[in-house]
């Protein structure tokens, strides 16, 4: 049996063009892209999900992958992968914000971890906050939707030299606003509730100075911050499903699938 060159490099194609897509997808996406899941994982986890989906894919373009264009084409899919899972980042960037801004408000920012996926140290609130919305993200079926996703954009959004436009970046980098305001609304609450709170212990230090408020005020306020997050966490996390719906409707624009 003679197998030509040409041959082989289609077959390649077909295989490598989704692999840079879905590939460039683990590097940016939630979860899989903590220092905890390494570079190995991340690679056989896209050679997998690459071959499971090929056979749904439409065909390939017949482009020389080893060439200037195979380049351009490579550096796009890329680019479309990362672009999808920095989009999702940014939706848990939002529960990170909520959660230090009660934190701070509460009297908490001093107790901090490091996260396991920026690297930093962040408030134990702020880490309570992303480890339920993670597994809220993986209880919805979000990263199986995403692969969903990225297998239809071959479709609407074929392997060509010219991939995501300036437009679509645009559109990512307006979105991001959503990581302040979400974060804010959705800690709103909890926030408004303590203020009133450490209004009510500075008028009570006015009215009996001989009060000890900081020795009085500040254990009430933490035990107090950690009843509303207890009562709150269910809206919390009904406002992230919101925000997470956004940015799949994003992703959707983005992708032509909408």
């Amino acid at each position: 049996m003679n197998i030509s060159e040409e041959q082989i490099m289609t077959l390649l194609a077909s295989f490598i063009w989704p692999f840079f897509r879905l590939g460039g997808m683990f590097v940016t996406i939630p979860i899989f892209s903590i220092k905890a899941v390494t570079f190995k994982i991340r690679v056989i986890a896209a050679l997998l999900i690459t071959w499971t989906v090929i056979p749904v894919l439409p065909d390939m373009p017949s482009i020389e992958i080893f060439s200037y264009n195979g380049f351009l084409v490579s550096l796009q899919q890329i680019m479309i992968g990362i672009t999808t899972g920095f989009i999702l980042q940014m939706v848990f960037a939002v529960m990170l914000v909520a959660g230090q801004a009660i934190a701070y408000s509460m009297g908490l920012g001093f107790a901090s971890l490091v996260d396991p996926a920026t690297g930093i140290q962040v408030p134990v609130v702020a880490q309570i906050f992303v480890v339920t919305s993670s597994l809220l993200f993986l209880s919805v079926d979000g990263h199986l939707l995403l692969i969903e996703m990225l297998a239809e954009s071959f479709y609407t959004l074929p392997v060509a030299e010219l991939g995501l436009s300036k437009a679509d970046y645009w559109k990512v980098i307006i979105w991001s606003s959503h990581i302040f305001a979400a974060g804010v609304l959705l800690s709103l609450p909890v926030m408004v509730a303590i203020l009133l709170v450490n209004v009510s212990f500075g008028v009570a230090s006015r009215a009996a100075p001989q009060l000890q408020i900081f020795g009085v005020g500040f254990p009430i306020t933490i035990l107090l911050g950690m009843v509303l997050i207890w009562l709150m966490l269910a809206e919390i996390l009904d406002g992230f499903l919101v925000v997470l719906s956004d940015g799949y409707g994003l992703l959707r624009e983005i992708l032509r699938l909408s």
